[in-house]
């Protein structure tokens, strides 16, 4: 049975940096790329950054991108979203995923065949 873990969510104020991580039970996780999702209240769930499964490559939404940075320690099998300067809007339930069949970092989440419990980030004006 696979385990997902995100932590690191947590209320802060507009400005603030916070890093998540998760940890994952997942065999083989360093052969397999991760990403990171976000779901507000009310709206669906959205790509926020993906990576490789050597970190050779990543991609961001354009909302986050230069303000966000997804990595991963394989010896751990974890990875980790490092947010800076967080905006109200960044404000959600982020979630990681992990894919087993899909190359590269893809956007669609029905390419992720495993999911963390999620973890709510929430960022004060």
């Amino acid at each position: 049975q696979v385990h997902m873990v995100e932590s690191g969510g947590r209320l802060v104020q507009a400005g603030d940096s916070l890093t998540l991580s998760c940890a994952t039970s997942v065999r083989l996780f360093s052969t397999y790329s991760m990403a990171w999702f976000r779901q507000a209240a009310g709206k669906e769930r959205e790509f926020v950054a993906g990576i490789t499964w050597n970190g050779e490559y990543t991609r961001y939404a354009d909302s986050v991108k230069g303000r966000f940075t997804i990595s991963r320690e394989n010896a751990k099998n974890t990875a980790y979203l490092l947010m800076a300067s967080l905006e109200p809007e960044d404000t959600a339930v982020y979630y990681c995923a992990l894919t087993i069949g899909a190359a590269g970092t893809p956007q669609y989440s029905g390419e992720y065949d495993y999911w963390g419990q999620g973890t709510q980030v929430t960022v004060s004006s």
